[in-house]
């Protein structure tokens, strides 16, 4: 969940075209000759266009939050890298959109769903993070609520294998959905808080040990039309397409290095998961910040899933007992894929009010859509 025990919901540009249709949108940030990073011409012309000089971006008019002004399209989508504004204390503050799902939105008839699961307590993950989950993080963004956070994945790039810059979330951590535009200023942090420091360790910590992998920017985002036309904030509209995929740059241009190569890792992801009936586990990791949770640690849950139906016309989802909380949105669910490895088959996209249970969209045509547009963009570079 995005930071609450209900995760958030959030759509992207639109972008027609097939059951695969998908919604992107990019701004790409590249080093200069000095190593930092510059905006490219066609970038700072797009953003003229909108009326939004770079530099007054930067000093802070993305504050701006008219709805008139509001960037919505995927041909829209801009995020230039703010050196420095993810600091230590941004990253702490940083909360959850806070939407989660009544038990009344989850009745009538709504095809296949399986009895509510029972609760299975979540598990603090032993340090450091990089040792045991080198592919989860978060991802901080702001909105007109303030500023934000979700969990998210690094995953493979099959048009760059061991070279990754991708990164999967749920759609409602870059997009408001159907009653807003693209979030602000996204960006991931790879094993945040690596050694589990405390919340009064933490007080004091610098940048190097709340983000020891670095700060990366998006560059490029990806999500579904259905997350963008009908994401809501409550009730789990647009949930069963929840997803996104993002492409990252490191913030002070980097050495060069992909984040796969930085971290060491990137999960496959499988479009052809068997049906929930088959499925013997699934693990789902997070950063719960809602109470009692306090975002700053990593947490596990592994339950057998069951079925959810919202919507008898929208693809069933996973649900599992779990007792993480807002913030965890976005977080990977891994399985056991057809070859006997793990691989990512959803991520967090709603829980209850009162947390007990997790659910997460169950990944098919239009996720790999979305998944290889992304990719796409980026295949010749």
């Amino acid at each position: 969940m995005a930071l609450a025990s209900v995760l958030a919901l959030t759509v992207t540009g639109c972008e027609s075209g097939g059951p695969d249709a998908n919604a992107q949108a990019s701004a790409s940030n590249t080093p200069g000759g000095d190593g930092k990073i510059t905006i490219p011409d066609d970038i700072r012309d797009r953003l003229k266009e909108h009326g939004i000089d770079v530099d007054q971006w930067k000093n802070g008019a993305w504050k701006d939050w008219d709805r008139d002004d509001w960037l919505r399209e995927a041909q829209d989508y801009i995020n230039p890298i703010i050196e420095g504004l993810w600091n230590p204390d941004r990253m702490r503050e940083a909360e959850d959109p806070d939407r989660g799902v009544q038990e009344s939105d989850l009745s009538g008839d709504q095809g296949v769903t399986d009895p509510e699961p029972p609760p299975v307590d979540a598990k603090a993950v032993s340090p450091t993070y990089h040792d045991n989950v080198p592919e989860a993080g978060k991802v901080f963004f702001d909105s007109p609520e303030g500023t934000m956070v979700c969990s998210a994945t690094v995953v493979a790039d099959p048009a760059h294998p061991g070279r990754s810059n991708l990164v999967w979330t749920a759609g409602h951590c870059v997009h408001a959905g159907r009653s807003g535009g693209w979030y602000r200023n996204i960006a991931f942090v790879p094993s945040y808080n690596d050694r589990a420091l405390s919340a009064g360790e933490l007080a004091g910590a610098t940048e190097d040990e709340l983000a020891p992998y670095g700060v990366w920017w998006a560059d490029w985002a990806g999500t579904s039309d259905q997350w963008i036309a009908r994401g809501g904030p409550t009730g789990g509209d647009g949930a069963p397409y929840d997803f996104a995929v993002i492409h990252v740059t490191p913030e002070e241009g980097g050495t060069g290095k992909s984040l796969e190569e930085t971290i060491g890792s990137a999960l496959p992801v499988d479009f052809a998961a068997p049906a929930v009936p088959r499925v013997e586990s699934i693990t789902a990791a997070g950063y719960p910040a809602a109470a009692p949770f306090d975002g700053e640690t990593l947490y596990q849950c592994q339950d057998r899933p069951g079925r959810l139906s919202i919507n008898a016309s929208d693809p069933t989802m996973y649900r599992i007992g779990c007792t993480m909380t807002g913030g965890s949105s976005g977080g990977g669910w891994v399985a056991t894929a057809s070859d006997g490895e793990p691989a990512l088959v959803s991520n967090t996209s709603i829980g209850p009010v009162a947390a007990g249970w997790l659910a997460g969209p169950r990944l098919g045509e239009v996720a790999e859509g979305v998944y290889d547009s992304v990719s796409r963009k980026f295949a010749g570079q």
